[in-house]
């Protein structure tokens, strides 16, 4: 792990604006602000161009001949196939309204990570090839070339953009910023220039059906411990199944769930729920991913890795699949898979066994949210609920990204958060739900070695959260995400040390109060339930 300034240190801000041109101004690689290069085995088990070892702080990227000639043609082919792209090219007025927007301005004071001017680092070179007055005028028109500099540039920037989309809310032209990152990292990707973080995952994703590379039997252990734990909680043994064939359900989570906490606590909160409900439901240890990598990548790897969720949907027979907290996941299964791999025809549209609720939002891709799930089963008074347990908790609420802006889910989870808690206080407005401000480490950014760029990433939500710290005392902050729930512990541990993270079904799970189950003691976390502190 990188080691950086600490956190005096770090908020000591300055927005002086360098005294050279941004065109002038070099990239410097700073420990601390950037990820390992990809490995050259990771790149050619993903049949990847340029697969070899290399590092950013060398000269020599040992780039391949004619390099320049691929980004350009790469960029004419989206130029040509999504519109979009050409529009945000070319209608950016650099009016400024998305510079003080974006976290990574906010907490390095860096221009180049304004929105306006991480595009321009693109822009640029799209004028001088593919626009008139750039090709005559050059400089003078706003153009630059593709040179071996400006493409180290694009790669530290476009790494250094979470793809979470809060400028594009405020751009009067409702640019996609995330949009001009995606393409960018496409076009490294096609170098063999992307990071170890981003490309481990999706190797393990791709050869064994998860990010972090979990064998069939090591999920089905990870799992088997949770349920130990449940049943010292609860006195209850839960025995859920694995790729059992005829299953009305396929339950699909990110991995991140079954290995680290305080994910864990989440997926032991969807077991407690689906058993007390008597939910006919399996895992797959195949489709053992919710969450898609690929997708910081390139559209294609993307499209392959999802692939697998629809199929092994199709090979077990299930009605429809329900998916776990996760952000991006989210965005991908929303706005691209019926897209990519459906229609899914084979599918049903899901229908809640307990409350016969319709998801007609999930027509399209068969598939719901957790949080849709529950929130419908408290609204239809299923479940036996008991907000006290979770009384020593004064909580607020993270919208995640993806799942908020992306999505539009921002009232379900606090419907849920409300429903198992007695003490919910709310962030900023300008800070929350199509506002939120990220987590700082997204799209594959939650490294060890760029730590301070998380950091300064994180700390316009640490800002937020301080904030109902001090004002209410908020001591727990949630979320319904993978990657929030392993990158706000280590934000709010820095930041806002007096102040834990957790997933909303591991509240859930606290509240519920299941059929059969002992005289509870303690939480998931084997801390004592408000009353129980003398047990």
């Amino acid at each position: 792990m990188a080691k950086g300034p600490n956190k005096e240190e770090l908020s000591k801000l300055d927005y002086t604006l360098p005294s050279t041109e941004w065109m002038d101004t070099p990239v410097e690689f700073k420990p601390g602000t950037f990820c390992w290069g990809a490995k050259g085995k990771n790149l050619e088990t993903l049949s990847f161009p340029n697969a070899r070892d290399w590092t950013p702080v060398e000269d020599d990227w040992k780039l391949p001949k004619d390099w320049e000639g691929t980004v350009l043609e790469a960029m004419a082919d989206r130029l040509s196939k999504y519109r979009s792209f050409k529009l945000f090219m070319d209608i950016c007025v650099r009016c400024g309204a998305c510079a003080d927007k974006c976290h990574f301005y906010i907490g390095s004071g860096d221009p180049k990570n304004m929105p306006v001017l991480r595009a321009e680092l693109m822009r640029s070179v799209y004028r001088k090839y593919f626009t008139t007055p750039g090709k005559i005028l050059g400089r003078l028109a706003g153009a630059r070339e593709l040179t071996v500099d400006v493409l180290k540039e694009w790669w530290y920037y476009f790494f250094q953009c979470t793809e979470c989309r809060r400028c594009s809310v405020f751009c009067p032209y409702g640019i996609d910023q995330a949009e001009i990152t995606l393409m960018g990292r496409e076009f490294l990707n096609l170098l063999g220039l992307n990071t170890d973080w981003i490309s481990g995952p999706v190797a393990n994703c791709y050869m064994k059906g998860n990010h972090l590379g979990l064998e069939p039997h090591t999920i089905v252990s990870n799992i088997e411990y949770m349920l130990d734990d449940i049943e010292t909680v609860t006195g209850i043994k839960i025995t859920p199944t694995f790729n059992r064939k005829g299953a009305e359900i396929l339950f699909v989570t990110p991995s991140g769930d079954l290995f680290a906490d305080p994910g864990t606590y989440t997926a032991m909160g969807y077991m407690m729920l689906f058993h007390e409900l008597g939910l006919d439901y399996t895992w797959s240890t195949y489709a053992s991913e919710g969450g898609n990598f690929g997708f910081f990548t390139s559209n294609e790897m993307a499209k392959r890795l999802n692939s697998k969720i629809y199929a092994e949907a199709k090979r077990l027979g299930v009605k429809y699949i329900i998916g776990g907290e996760c952000g991006h996941m989210w965005r991908v299964l929303t706005q691209y898979m019926d897209t990519w791999n459906g229609p899914a025809d084979f599918l049903e549209v899901p229908v809640s066994p307990i409350t016969g609720t319709r998801f007609e939002n999930s027509k399209s891709i068969k598939m719901i949210h957790v949080a849709e799930f529950t929130a419908d089963l408290i609204k239809h008074g299923k479940l036996k609920l008991d907000p006290s347990r979770n009384d020593n908790l004064t909580l607020t609420y993270h919208d995640s990204c993806n799942v908020a802006r992306g999505m539009g889910m921002m009232e379900e989870p606090r419907y849920i958060i409300k429903n198992v808690c007695n003490n919910f206080y709310e962030m900023p407005e300008d800070t929350i739900r199509e506002k939120t401000f990220c987590c700082g480490s997204g799209t594959g950014l939650n490294a060890g070695e760029n730590m301070e760029l998380r950091m300064r990433g994180g700390l316009p939500r640490a800002n937020a959260v301080k904030y109902v710290h001090e004002k209410h005392g908020v001591n727990m902050l949630a979320n319904i995400c993978a990657i929030d729930r392993a990158t706000l512990k280590a934000s709010m541990e820095y930041w806002v040390p007096q102040v834990s993270v957790t997933g909303v079904h591991e509240l859930v799970a606290n509240a519920l109060i299941m059929t059969g189950e002992k005289e509870r003691e303690t939480n998931l976390r084997g801390e004592p339930l408000p009353g129980k502190e003398g047990n």
